[in-house]
């Protein structure tokens, strides 16, 4: 596989920090913010950190996604709600790893997907940041749909997941071992090709016992920043 150059990864890179820093526009005083996982996310939330330090934003608490955002929110010096998220949330910031053109997108890259779908459900506004690279005109095209599973019974859950169209991959670390989420359970990426039906795959996964969460989040998203190489552009989702 051709590994990107130096330049374009710098570029790419460039491109995610101005998606995260442009959508802490959405972020007011006094608000309740979910704080999201993944690269480009976390330049959101480092950006919401300068601000407190600042003194720009004030009486600010946030809701990590995960352990990595949680230890980086800590880092910064956001106060954070307890974990059992006693309120509801304003807004969400919140990469994605696909996003069709109705701002439906796969989620889990990063392995978050269920605190992720749990804070997002749980937010008036869930704003999604990505570089111009996770534009796709349907779901599938570039990216497997990631699926949290329990560890018991994990070859029936595989053999579902197949048997409703997926070629199954289960993700492993660089040793080889599966990857563990923060929730103790495992993922598999599952390769369907473009998915012509979301909401049918969607149903059929949650009916499933031994499925934890899915990455699809369909109709979530109220807002979409998305920056490349002619800048940032904002979507806001018709629903």
């Amino acid at each position: 596989m051709k590994q990107p150059s130096t330049s374009s990864a710098g570029a790419a890179n460039h491109f995610k920090v101005e998606a995260g820093e442009y959508a802490v526009r959405f972020v007011e005083s006094g608000m309740a913010v979910g704080l999201g996982t993944g690269s480009t996310a976390i330049h959101a939330v480092r950006r919401i950190g300068r601000l407190i330090h600042e003194g720009v934003l004030r009486n600010i608490v946030g809701f990590a996604t995960s352990t990595a955002t949680l230890r980086e929110a800590e880092a910064l010096g956001i106060p954070l709600l307890s974990e059992d998220l006693p309120c509801a949330l304003d807004v969400t910031i919140d990469g994605a790893d696909e996003v069709d053109p109705g701002i439906n997108v796969i989620k889990g890259g990063g392995g978050a997907l269920l605190r992720e779908k749990i804070v997002a459900q749980a937010s008036r506004r869930l704003v999604i940041v990505v570089d111009e690279s996770k534009l796709s005109p349907q779901l599938g095209v570039t990216w497997p749909v990631p699926v949290e599973v329990m560890r018991y019974g994990f070859t029936a859950q595989a053999h579902f997941l197949e048997s409703i169209g997926g070629a199954v991959h289960l993700r492993t670390r660089a040793d080889g071992t599966p990857y563990v989420t923060d929730n103790g359970n495992w993922i598999v990426d599952c390769h369907f090709g473009p998915i012509d039906d979301l909401p049918g795959l969607a149903r059929a996964l949650e009916h499933r016992a031994g499925i934890v969460e899915h990455g699809l989040f369909l109709a979530m998203a109220t807002d979409l920043v998305v920056a490349g190489a002619s800048g940032v552009r904002y979507v806001a989702a018709e629903r």
